[in-house]
Parts: C-alpha cells; structure tokens; sequence
C-alpha cells in the first residue's frame, strides 16, 4: 500500500482526509512544517499532502526544504490550501509542487483521484 503524509494544521480536514481515503492509502499526519519535514525524512512516503499555512515554516519553507534534500526531491507533493490566488500557485509549482488543489473546490473522491495519478 502507497504511503501518503499529509502535511495539515486544520485538525478537521486533515482528520477527513485521513480517515477517507486511509482505507486506500497508508497515511502519515502531522500539522506542523518543521515536523513534517523530519517525518518525511524518516518515512519516506510515496506523496505529500502539503498545507501552505503551518504553525512554524510554512508550505513553501516545507516544499524548499523536501525539494532540496536529494533523497526526498522526487516524492510528489500537492498542496491542498485555501490559498488560490495565482501567485501562490505559481510560486509553489516553481519550488516544485506537482499540483495545486484549492480545498473548497475539490471534495474527496477528486483529491484520491488526484493521487492515484501520482503514485
């Protein structure tokens, strides 16, 4: 079963998502940047599940950081946020981002569709 870290400090959207798509997918949480980035380091999942605003380092500083370590730089991340302005969505694909799904305009079955199509 493919690991997927959802990275997420809304407690009730990251509880969703792992509990919806948990029975499809070994899932990881943690609802803190800097926290995440040492869980990805540890886990080594298949895909992340990114928030841009975190306690800490926020989405970006996180995508910098797993972009730049070569043992992670391959994983796939999609950010799931409420930021949906372009330039956020610009400046995550530039780091490195694979997708940028905007949460209220994706429900469950999209965003495990969307993974699928990355692992």
């Amino acid at each position: 079963m493919s690991k997927v870290l959802i990275i997420e400090d809304d407690d009730f959207f990251r509880e969703l998502v792992t509990k919806k798509i948990g029975s499809t997918f070994d899932m990881i949480e943690d609802n803190d940047g800097e926290k995440g980035v040492e869980l990805a380091k540890k886990e080594k999942p298949d895909l992340i599940l990114l928030d841009l605003l975190l306690p800490g380092i926020d989405g970006f500083e996180v995508l910098n950081r797993i972009k730049a370590d070569p043992e992670l730089a391959k994983i796939p991340i999609i950010n799931l946020s409420n930021l949906g302005q372009q330039e956020d969505i610009e400046k995550a694909l530039k780091l490195g981002s694979n997708d940028f799904l905007v949460k209220s305009q994706f429900d469950i079955n999209q965003i495990i569709d969307k993974i699928k199509s990355f692992l």
